[in-house]
């Protein structure tokens, strides 16, 4: 991970995020730890992480969201520090960490001001989470750039009212998030951050190999039209045609498994970039 953050920054990417998964059968790096770490390879460009807010208490959310902007502002001063919110899944998950699936919902809407109040320095009473004067100690003052998942009807209109961009999944097709744009825009939203699991390389035959190779081997359910998948030309067409979408950045994740195939699809994406 921190050489394929090295890389990705050589290659010009615009920004660095990282993801939120508990109660993993396989190594899994924690989100809060693993960027603190990444930072240090990331100067001068906006970072930040994922959380699963349903599986968080939101004074200890807003915690380490204070801990990691202040370490950024150490090589990036004055950039933003990039919050992404995800609704979560996965009985298990839940069951082991105490939460309950039934509410997330209602959770995260209750969740979202509270860790925003926070951030901003003040002080918050809420019955609800057992907040009696909470404050965050350390904290960054920049802005914090609020990117909001979910597809359901009820997750876009918060993506619209609460965030400043909807963060889209990387399953979806064109139809379903073309309809999700619609309903996001309808509802006052502006930003469209589209997450993609890419595999590029030389030529679209050989990227189209590797991918099917990684389907194959069960790459987190998803089918090869759900990846971003071929050549730098062929890649970049499909950016094309995802913008007129309505997409206006994507957000990369390497499907390879082999660190020198991973490599060498961020070095070509930061060509096409």
């Amino acid at each position: 991970m921190i050489e394929r953050a090295r890389v990705a920054h050589g290659a010009s990417f615009a920004s660095l995020t990282i993801g939120d998964h508990h109660d993993m059968p396989v190594p899994y790096a924690q989100n809060t730890p693993m960027l603190g770490r990444l930072l240090a390879e990331w100067p001068g460009r906006p970072a930040g992480c994922l959380f699963l807010m349903p599986l968080w208490h939101p004074l200890l959310m807003a915690e380490q969201i204070g801990t990691l902007a202040a370490i950024h502002q150490i090589d990036a001063p004055g950039e933003r520090f990039i919050v992404q919110t995800g609704i979560g899944w996965g009985q298990a998950q839940f069951d082991n960490l105490g939460a309950d699936m039934r509410t997330r919902g209602s959770y995260i809407d209750a969740a979202i001001p509270i860790v925003k109040a926070l951030l901003a320095g003040e002080q918050v009473d809420d019955e609800a989470f057992g907040l009696r004067g909470a404050r965050v100690g350390l904290r960054a003052d920049v802005d914090y750039d609020w990117w909001i998942g979910g597809t359901a009807p009820v997750a876009l209109d918060r993506a619209a009212r609460e965030g400043d961009a909807w963060y889209a999944a990387p399953g979806a097709s064109d139809a379903d998030l073309g309809a999700g744009i619609a309903r996001y825009r309808a509802a006052g939203g502006h930003r469209v951050m589209l997450r993609r699991d890419a595999v590029v390389a030389a030529t679209v035959e050989e990227a189209t190999e590797r991918a099917e190779a990684i389907v194959a081997a069960g790459y987190r359910g998803m089918t090869v039209d759900q990846l971003l998948v071929g050549s730098p030309a062929s890649v970049a067409e499909r950016a094309r045609e995802l913008a007129e979408l309505g997409v206006d950045e994507i957000v990369v994740r390497c499907a390879n498994r082999a660190q020198e195939q991973a490599l060498e699809t961020l070095e070509l994406l930061g060509t096409i970039r």
